[in-house]
């Protein structure tokens, strides 16, 4: 089976993660399983000096799982290998309804980009991106040939990316 994969984009500061976790909320009530790809620019770190896990990075493990009875995670070290790939990373997941990437401005999938008045101030990415099929913006926004939502739309938003993903109702 081919896994629904649906984008997220936009500048720094212009709401993506605010949007992500709105339309997870959402599309998790219509009853979808959701999972999320989010892309770090930094270095970041979900392990935390003195736990277990991290002594274990530390040490040398490649690759350190923790795991209970109510989630587990898995951090690899790249230990010079390039970064993985979106294509790789989605391989990884368990099966759901529906994944959501929030970032990869760059990647061939279909996206919706976010924007804020108060957010970066950079050139429009649907302007060089035909994957951007739609915009979520908290200002009025002219001149575009893809469909806008208000970034508060999230039914409207959720039923669009319903729609482009071929999910059928649940509700």
């Amino acid at each position: 089976m081919t896994k629904r994969i649906f984008g997220i984009t936009g500048w720094k500061n212009s709401g993506k993660t605010t949007l992500v976790v709105r339309l997870v909320e959402e599309l998790t009530r219509r009853g979808w399983r959701v999972s999320t790809v989010k892309h770090a620019h930094h270095d970041f770190d979900i392990d935390h000096e003195g736990t277990d896990s991290f002594r274990h990075r530390k040490a040398g493990a490649g690759e350190v799982a923790i795991v209970s009875n109510r989630r587990f995670a898995l951090m690899h070290e790249l230990q010079g290998e390039n970064e993985p790939s979106l294509e790789d990373i989605v391989q990884r997941l368990g099966p759901c309804d529906l994944i959501l990437v929030e970032g990869y401005k760059r990647e061939s999938i279909k996206k919706i980009e976010v924007r804020r008045l108060d957010g970066r101030k950079g050139e429009r990415l649907s302007a060089g991106d035909p994957n951007i099929v739609a915009i979520a913006a908290d200002h009025p926004v002219e001149g575009e040939t893809v469909p806008v939502f208000g970034l508060d739309d999230i039914t409207g938003i959720a039923d669009f990316i319903e729609a482009r993903n071929g999910l059928g109702k649940l509700r």
